[in-house]
């Protein structure tokens, strides 16, 4: 690989304008494709087979009316009063607009549901004095029935006694006909008593029937009376929206043309929309970012010396973002594409792309400095340095892609994605780099280098050869390097380990969930929706959850609604349920959904545990079996399935990391070493993320206003970046130590000479990459700033503290059992020349002046042979 590279390198250099051209056709072309197939990128997330999936499924065959997302507009007075008549009017005018909106499948007029519910409740009052009438008629008439049978029952036992004393006077068949006819009246009397017994008491059912069932809506009512959709002092009022597509599937369309419906608004009114309309795409670049990008340009300029060698790699950078940006957001028309996605690759792109052509400019500068000549330097960098770009990239692009092996499809689609970016910032490393550095030339040098180097040149050989020894990395003599002593080697390790240590205890009280309005800034109308919603109708009102119930086949209506009402009840008694109201049931009566108030907000530990509450409860009373779905239990399934699957990918990572380093230092305690390093960065940096951003320490610093849970996939994706991150520092500085101890160093003074020999560039790339992802710190997406602030964090943490104080010292308290490797294992690993230091034996430094061995096709034959 070396080779190649060194030959790569070679004819970009000599073919720049034809590289140079080739680069910005594929940019170009990655822009036409984004202007054709780019789509619109989701802002919420799904994992397919969760509980909440299932039953939003189940739903959308079952029970469509019940399927839809909703969203929720709050409007109040501009003045803070009460909402007059004319501005109820105009309420009325925005829900008419806004049910026109395609993909809009209802919007409630809060005045007219609160009208609604005050007619249900006096429909209710009505009812019950109504039962209460019938029920005193239907007690007269029962009372007039007992009267009238009392008389009866006197006027028989009369004419059983007259019966008796005609008998005992010999005159029965005299008086029987008399008799006769008296005991017919009675009959008739007793039977139409008994008619009138049966109405009464068919009557007394019905009225019954009739009690039960006010008082199932009295019920009903009663658990719905906190869902108020007009505020109790009239100034606010809910304008709820029912969407025909599921809630992780509304289009942005939608969202968009109601949000300039509610625009739209008169000024006597003050909309806000709450996060579930309005969260859209996080813009791709911001002041942050330009920010984070002039910081990187300052570091290169004192770097490198001069404008053009710190504007080199800061172009590269720019244009394999661009084309790895447009190229990704080009597949969201047919791909469902997070809209995080393409900023991740964005902060990915910009901090390894200007690292990796730091890289091989640093290099290029050294020898040329050292009197190389000018094709022969960018060759020999692109084979050193740039092999150790490609190798370190495919480390970050395999840890990356490894986040597939998750099994959360949009999880694995961001791994793609960045790793796709990652590629691109190699390639352009190795190609387009060398191709600009032709171009410039020695501009690449500052004046004065070019002239001491010019003077150098004209005094003799011997500064050349100096600089030329020292461009190669050769070993100074040993008396010329002290070691560090072991006493402040066991401080450093103490101190380093103790601090990280502590930083990272904050991660054992780590809470996951997505983002809602309330971690939104302050003047945001997300914040102010969610803000007034709970101050004016509870917390709950902005994470209400849907459970949806099997009702057994019922041969009447009332049957269903005891049903319903008991499953309600259960609900409502429940800790932490506020408020419960039905929804409706299906066409077939078997499935029923109702809305479940919490008393906290989506993303509190109440309503966490309330979801896994109502799913135990399941089946209720042994009959009916629920289900839980809404955005909150959406967002509880999917935090739950990535923590889950984060232990697989970290030991997945660990594993990977422990192959490659034994493969590169052919040692097994610096892998290990190496490897816990990373794994005390990585909850360092987790630790970091919980104090500020879940506790809100230093909130005003960063501009956390309400602290809240952890992004859910944020600790996942920080794995793979800052795995690949801190495999990169540890590739440079420890090829180094490995490399003076395979020329002949001690190892203790190899330690030594290899952090000398790659501090400097490991510095820099590591004060570029915290600058350009500390940019997005400060980003207007809740969702970006910790995953900017993770990475900032991680790569200083891992770099300075890690890398440069921790390992090395470790290293010095092993002495040469560092390098210890098994015989049997040693023969079998494949000699792995990272540093390219083969290809520096095979290419010696050729001085200025000296003509090159290969002729300009070089690169071409070469290529042809190895394919041959």
């Amino acid at each position: 690989m070396a080779e190649f590279l060194y030959r790569v390198g070679r004819w970009s250099a000599r073919r720049a304008k034809t590289v140079i051209v080739a680069w910005l056709a594929i940019l170009a072309a990655a822009g036409v494709a984004f202007a054709l197939g780019a789509g619109t990128l989701a802002t919420t997330f799904s994992i397919p087979g969760t509980p909440t999936a299932e039953v939003t499924d189940r739903l959308q065959s079952d029970f469509p009316d019940a399927s839809g997302g909703t969203g929720t507009v709050v409007v109040q007075s501009a003045d803070g009063e009460e909402l007059t008549a004319a501005q109820q009017d105009e309420i009325a005018g925005l829900v008419a607009d806004a049910s026109k909106v395609d993909g809009v499948s209802a919007v409630m007029d809060p005045f007219v549901t609160e009208a609604d519910r005050a007619t249900q409740q006096q429909q209710v009052e009505d009812g019950r004095a109504q039962v209460e009438a019938g029920r005193t008629q239907l007690e007269t008439g029962q009372a007039q029935l007992d009267a009238g049978r009392a008389q009866l029952e006197a006027g028989q036992a009369q004419l059983d006694a007259a019966r008796a004393q005609a008998e005992a006077a010999g005159m029965l068949a005299q008086a029987q006909p008399q008799l006769d006819a008296q005991q017919a009246t009675i009959d008739q009397g007793l039977a139409a008593l008994d008619a009138q017994q049966t109405a009464l008491d068919d009557g007394t059912t019905q009225l019954e029937e009739q009690s039960a069932q006010l008082e199932q809506g009295a019920t009903l009512l009663d658990m719905a009376s906190e869902i108020r959709m007009v505020s109790e002092d009239g100034t606010t009022a809910i304008v709820m929206i029912s969407f025909t597509d599921p809630q992780m599937e509304i289009p942005q369309e939608t969202k968009d043309e109601l949000v300039s419906v509610f625009d739209a608004a008169p000024a006597d009114l003050e909309v806000n929309l709450s996060a579930d309309m309005t969260m859209g795409a996080p813009s791709i670049i911001g002041a942050g970012e330009i920010v984070g990008l002039l910081v990187a340009a300052v570091v290169l300029v004192v770097m490198l010396g001069t404008l053009i060698g710190a504007g080199l790699p800061i172009l590269t950078a720019l244009i394999g973002v661009g084309i790895g940006a447009l190229g990704a957001l080009s597949l969201s028309g047919v791909v469902e594409m997070a809209s995080v996605t393409p900023v991740l690759g964005l902060m990915l792109g910009l901090a390894v792309g200007i690292d990796y052509s730091l890289f091989i400019v640093n290099r290029h500068r050294r020898q040329l400095k050292a009197g190389d000549e000018l094709h022969e330097s960018i060759a020999l960098a692109n084979g050193t340095s740039g092999n150790a770009v490609v190798f370190a990239g495919t480390t970050v692009l395999v840890a990356l892609l490894a986040l597939n092996v998750t099994g959360i499809p949009f999880l694995g689609l961001m791994g793609t994605v960045g790793a796709a970016c990652i590629a691109i910032a190699v390639l352009i490393a190795v190609t387009l780099t060398p191709a600009l550095l032709g171009l410039v030339g020695e501009r690449i040098l500052s004046k004065k280098e070019r002239a001491r180097l010019a003077a150098a040149a004209a005094g003799g050989s011997g500064t050349v050869a100096q600089g030329a020894q020292e461009a190669q990395g050769a070993a100074p003599a040993p008396a010329e390097v002290r070691p560090m002593s072991t006493g402040w080697a066991v401080v450093r390790v103490v101190v380093g380990i103790a601090a990280l240590l502590l930083v990272a205890l904050p991660a054992l009280d780590l809470r996951l969930n997505l983002p809602d309005g309330s971690t939104e800034p302050h003047d945001s109308t997300q914040y102010q929706a969610y803000s007034t919603l709970a101050e004016k109708f509870g917390e709950g009102q902005n994470g209400t959850l849907l459970v949806v119930a099997d009702l057994p086949a019922s041969e009447t209506e009332a049957d269903s609604m005891t049903a319903q009402v008991e499953i309600a009840q259960t609900l409502f008694d429940q800790d932490d349920v506020v408020a419960v109201a039905p929804i409706g049931t299906s066409e077939d009566g078997t499935v029923a959904a109702f809305q479940v108030v919490p008393a906290e907000g989506p993303t509190s530990e109440s309503t966490e545990e309330l979801v896994h509450t109502l799913r135990d409860m399941s089946p209720i009373d042994g009959t009916y079996e629920i289900g839980v779905a809404g955005s909150a239990s959406g967002n509880v399934d999917i935090s739950e399935k990535l923590a889950s699957a984060l232990p697989v990918y970290l030991a997945v990572v660990v594993g990977l990391s422990l192959i490659i380093l034994v493969l590169v230092f052919r040692s097994i305690f610096v892998p290990v070493i190496a490897t816990l390093g990373f794994i005390l960065s990585y909850f360092a940096a987790l630790g970091g993320v919980v104090a500020i951003y879940q506790w809100g320490w230093l909130g005003g610093v960063f501009g956390v206003e309400s602290p809240g849970p952890i992004l859910n996939f944020l600790p996942t994706i920080l794995v793979g970046i800052l795995f690949g991150l801190a495999m990169d520092y540890m590739l440079f500085l420890g090829s180094g130590m490995r490399e003076a101890y395979a020329h002949g160093a001690p190892a203790r003074i190899a330690v030594v000479q290899g952090v000398r020999a790659g501090r400097s560039v490991v510095t820099a790339a590591a004060i570029i990459m915290i600058a350009v992802f500390g940019g997005f710190i400060f980003s207007h997406s809740a969702m970006i700033r910790p995953i900017g602030f993770a990475l900032a964090f991680g790569v200083l943490v891992d770099a300075f503290v890690i890398r440069m104080m921790v390992v090395p010292a470790l290293m010095h308290l092993a002495g040469d059992k560092a390098w210890w490797l098994p015989r049997w294992l040693d023969k079998i690993l494949p000699d792995v020349d990272v540093e390219g230091a083969s290809l520096e034996r095979r290419h010696p430094h050729v001085a200025a002046g000296v003509s090159e061995a290969a002729p300009e096709d070089d690169l071409d034959k070469d290529a042809a042979g190895v394919r041959g």
